[in-house]
């Protein structure tokens, strides 16, 4: 079944629309019509080849928020004219340690994305939320709050599942004081989050101008990591701290700021490694330096439930397909607040 998308031709093209073919609906499927797809910065690193795994045509988007349209014979769960989602992953093996932990993410056999994967009916390339459709396995679509505006809450299936799973996976609660490193697409959705299970939140920023935009959206503290002097007033003051910066980074100054037994959570991936950190403070005050990916499915409801029941979305700038291409090349200005969302409706094949 041929669908309408943005494709990638190769790494240095940019996207433009296109057809590509969508695998028939099998019994355990679902199938949408995509009304919304957030642009993750992982989209650009891939429709560029940056990270050397792109397979081509390349279909970016796993940040997809739709309507069914058809559901395979076995699905009970979902029904035509329902709002769903679509997130990260669209399979995993289903029989490993971690599969049976609900950690698919972690899958021992390596998870099947959303694009640029292997489908495992037709070993084809799966193709992502830049398109008029996706079709996916049930256990992998997740129900929406019909309370939440649709557009807002694409993001939530990457940037709000990747920093909600570090904060329930150690447990972060009322009272806790959460760090948090950038204000992105990730770092505002962290701090959103921590700040509604109670926590207080101080985030670290290079640019004091974002100081009013952090409190108001939920952070108690605004620290300026290039000012020595602020930093040396919170040392050995949080509990963990979600570090949510994806370009390589000096993490000391973030250890220092860490009670015993504190963590550092890494979420963002950079481009080249950390510098390696001092271990000193790790030892002395058995300090650990983590990460955690994505989130599972399991974990992806329940964020999005909490949403619901918080009324927290994304903050957004809409865009059509035609503009994706200006949207990356903003991104690499972090021109954003903080998670550009392709309107698909709005957009012309």
């Amino acid at each position: 079944m041929k669908i309408n998308a943005l494709v990638a031709s190769q790494a240095d093209q940019p996207l433009r629309a296109g057809q590509v073919e969508l695998r028939e609906l099998q019994a355990d499927d679902v199938k949408l019509e995509i009304l919304y797809c957030g642009v993750c910065h992982s989209d650009l690193h891939m429709a560029r080849n940056e990270w050397g795994v792109s397979r081509y045509p390349l279909v970016p988007g796993h940040e997809i928020v739709g309507r069914v349209v058809a559901v395979g014979e076995n699905v009970t769960q979902f029904a035509v004219g329902e709002i769903a989602g679509v997130g990260v992953m669209v399979d995993a093996c289903r029989k490993c340690h971690f599969c049976q932990q609900h950690e698919e993410q972690y899958c021992e056999a390596g998870f099947t994305p959303t694009y640029n994967g292997t489908d495992k009916y037709t070993g084809n390339t799966t193709f992502g939320g830049y398109a008029q459709h996706v079709i996916a396995d049930h256990h992998f679509v997740v129900r929406v709050p019909d309370n939440l505006a649709l557009n807002a809450v694409a993001p939530l299936l990457c940037a709000g599942v990747t920093v909600w799973s570090p904060l329930r996976h150690f447990n972060v609660k009322a009272g806790d004081r959460v760090g948090v490193v950038g204000l992105g697409g990730l770092g505002h959705m962290a701090v959103k989050l921590a700040s509604a299970l109670g926590a207080e939140v101080t985030l670290f920023t290079t640019s004091p101008e974002k100081g009013a935009d952090a409190r108001r959206l939920g952070a108690k503290n605004v620290v300026v990591s290039r000012d020595a002097a602020q930093m040396a007033a919170c040392q050995a003051s949080l509990d963990i701290i979600l570090d949510c910066v994806a370009a390589p980074h000096d993490l000391d100054p973030y250890l220092n700021t860490l009670k015993t037994n504190g963590q550092l959570v890494l979420v963002g991936i950079p481009d080249q490694p950390h510098p390696s950190p001092n271990v000193t403070p790790m030892v002395f005050r058995r300090l650990s330096i983590t990460g955690t990916s994505i989130g599972s499915i399991q974990e992806t409801q329940e964020m999005l439930d909490f949403c619901g029941q918080h009324n927290i979305t994304a903050d957004v700038e809409m865009i059509t397909g035609e503009e994706v291409e200006t949207a990356f090349e903003r991104m690499l200005t972090s021109d954003v607040k903080y998670r550009f969302v392709i309107d698909m409706q709005k957009t012309r094949w």
